[in-house]
């Protein structure tokens, strides 16, 4: 679902969490929502629980998590939100995209949030600024979709003789247009033929790769969203089937079986989300919070699977590696 039409389904409808939370109990109840699925996040939730550890709170002793999972049925998501500020919540974490905040935001305008996200949070709307976000709205941001120039350098280190590279998009993403900005941007800086393989579900992927084969693509940009994430090992299987060399937003991607990830790491920002929460909780304002950024972008490198692509690392990208998967 694209951005603009998703905001057309939210409504006019706000509820007031100060009327939801106004008879909480005495253990405070968070909302957790995210656009992806459990199974695709569930390893998160172990270092988000640590950053609450780090400011005092450990869930089931003296705090409670309402879960809801879109499944990457994005429509679902403004809901979901409905259904945790009647919960009681005292604030909701977001991940998955901006899409689950905007959710929150537009049926409970005063709700306190903290998200977890790959974009420029200024740029699609939800905080005034990096260092003074303003509003009831902070977190941590990954900058997954401003590293489309980096990510193809890395693939023609591992692929010097690389003459066209394809890109992976879903035009449902709210990220599509500026991820395909990038990567035109990055195509023409190189002088690579660029070819976009558009897809939205698991049976568009399958006609993405037939499709991207058929152009006769030599390595692969998948960038971050939730359908990809989701659907993780299903690209991977289909990058090693059709013999494409592809590089991946995320370590998790690497250790599934992808050749090259290189970008923030998810576990540390959930466990930067999980200390913003605990901070909430004990009356620090989300408006003083500032946007927490990545202080290093991480390139893994999976050598199994290089070794199944036929291709040698270079040693120099081997030393630059943060982590080396044999």
């Amino acid at each position: 679902m694209r951005r603009r039409d998703f905001l057309g389904v939210l409504g006019s409808a706000a509820i007031s969490p100060r009327a939801a939370r106004a008879q909480q109990s005495a253990m405070p109840v968070i909302g957790f929502l995210n656009s992806s699925s459990a199974a695709s996040f569930r390893h998160l939730l172990a270092p988000f629980r640590q950053g609450l550890d780090q400011e005092g709170y450990a869930e089931g002793r003296n705090l409670k998590i309402e879960y809801r999972w879109a499944e990457t049925a994005f429509d679902r998501l403004p809901g979901l939100a409905t259904d945790l500020v009647r919960q009681n919540v005292a604030l909701i974490v977001t991940g998955g995209g901006s899409l689950p905040a905007l959710a929150v935001r537009s049926v409970a305008p005063t709700m306190p949030v903290v998200f977890i996200i790959g974009a420029d949070p200024v740029q699609v709307g939800l905080t005034a600024s990096f260092n003074r976000p303003g509003g009831n709205i902070t977190g941590v941001t990954m900058l997954a979709n401003d590293l489309a120039a980096k990510r193809l350098g890395f693939l023609r280190d591992v692929k010097p003789a690389a003459a066209a590279f394809g890109l992976l998009l879903n035009p449902s993403n709210a990220y599509a247009a500026q991820d395909r900005r990038e990567v035109e941007g990055a195509s023409r800086a190189t002088g690579l033929r660029l070819h976009i393989a558009q897809a939205g579900s698991e049976r568009e992927i399958d006609a993405a790769f037939a499709n991207l084969v058929a152009e006769r693509i030599d390595v692969l940009l998948v960038p971050p969203d939730p359908v990809f994430i989701d659907r993780r090992g299903h690209i991977i299987a289909l990058a090693a089937r059709h013999g494409i060399p592809a590089i991946y937003p995320y370590r998790e991607d690497a250790v599934a079986g992808g050749l090259i990830s290189y970008g923030a790491s998810f576990a540390t920002s959930y466990q930067q989300a999980g200390v913003y929460v605990g901070r909430i909780l004990k009356g620090a304002k989300p408006a003083d919070l500032p946007v927490v950024q990545p202080s290093k972008f991480e390139l893994i490198i999976n050598l199994k699977t290089a070794k199944a692509f036929g291709l040698d690392i270079p040693p120099k990208l081997l030393f630059t590696a943060d982590e080396v998967i044999e």
